[in-house]
């Protein structure tokens, strides 16, 4: 299958801004979205090798916002070959917390499953029925997490949303595989990224890594090439996997 054309969502930094990098050089053409950082997305955009990428914004805890995603990077693109779920919120609602009200309780597994869960689903159902009536088949790669399989104690509705991330992808390829649309899912541990800084400073940060046999955190530009790995040269029959990619610090058998 030759891809071409691809929507990554949450591009404007970290994770999503190296995976749109590495698909450019290998001559996809990227729709990236971003929530709130037009500048940091559209300087992304015009450093990319390639013509044709384009930027859309899209608030993804909206109930349509999905919908209206997927069909602007199709409708730009032409059509979109390859998905990646990427883009994921963190906030921390640790029950232990006595600050922590029930009010912003639900308000953080609301704003969580909506962003890290719901809004992947949908994402998936439209690029699943584009590509079943075009019967051309495509591919999807979702961003999990390590917290999936480890638990999240200070920010369960994190590890929770990306559980249910795993479990879709897995149903989706099962559901999907005979139309020759295939899912695949990555699941980092800690990454180099912004919005890992807080936890990776000081003596905190020092302990995270301890935790890590190979000595450090990941790169985003580690989990980009896994991610588009994935997207473009993994055999068919890898479709459902789960992949980890957290430094030993986490293994499942």
């Amino acid at each position: 299958m030759s891809l071409s054309t691809a929507l990554v969502t949450g591009a404007s930094r970290g994770i999503g801004r190296a995976i749109a990098q590495h698909l450019a050089t290998r001559g996809v053409t990227v729709a990236l979205h971003y929530a709130t950082n037009r500048i940091a997305a559209e300087a992304l955009r015009d450093s990319l090798p390639g013509s044709g990428h384009l930027v859309l914004q899209a608030d993804l805890s909206r109930d349509h916002a999905p919908a209206e995603l997927w069909h602007a990077a199709h409708a730009a693109l032409g059509r979109v070959d390859l998905l990646i779920n990427n883009a994921g919120v963190y906030t921390e609602h640790a029950v232990v917390d006595s600050s922590v009200s029930l009010a912003f309780w639900s308000e953080a597994w609301a704003q969580t499953l909506a962003t890290n869960l719901v809004a992947p689903a949908h994402l998936m159902f439209h690029a699943a029925r584009t590509w079943q009536e075009c019967g051309s088949g495509g591919r999807i790669v979702n961003i999990s997490s390590r917290g999936a399989f480890r638990g999240e104690p200070r920010a369960p509705a994190y590890g929770a949303s990306k559980a249910g991330l795993n479990a879709l992808g897995q149903s989706l390829a099962k559901a999907l595989a005979p139309q020759h649309i295939y899912v695949f899912t990555v699941a980092p541990g800690w990454v180099e990224t912004d919005m890992a800084t807080e936890h990776l400073a000081g003596s905190a940060g020092r302990d995270l890594v301890r935790d890590i046999p190979l000595g450090r955190v990941a790169t985003p530009e580690e989990i980009a090439q896994l991610t588009v790995w994935l997207g473009l040269d993994a055999p068919a029959s890898l479709t459902g996997c789960i992949v980890d990619a957290n430094g030993a610090s986490y293994l499942r058998t």
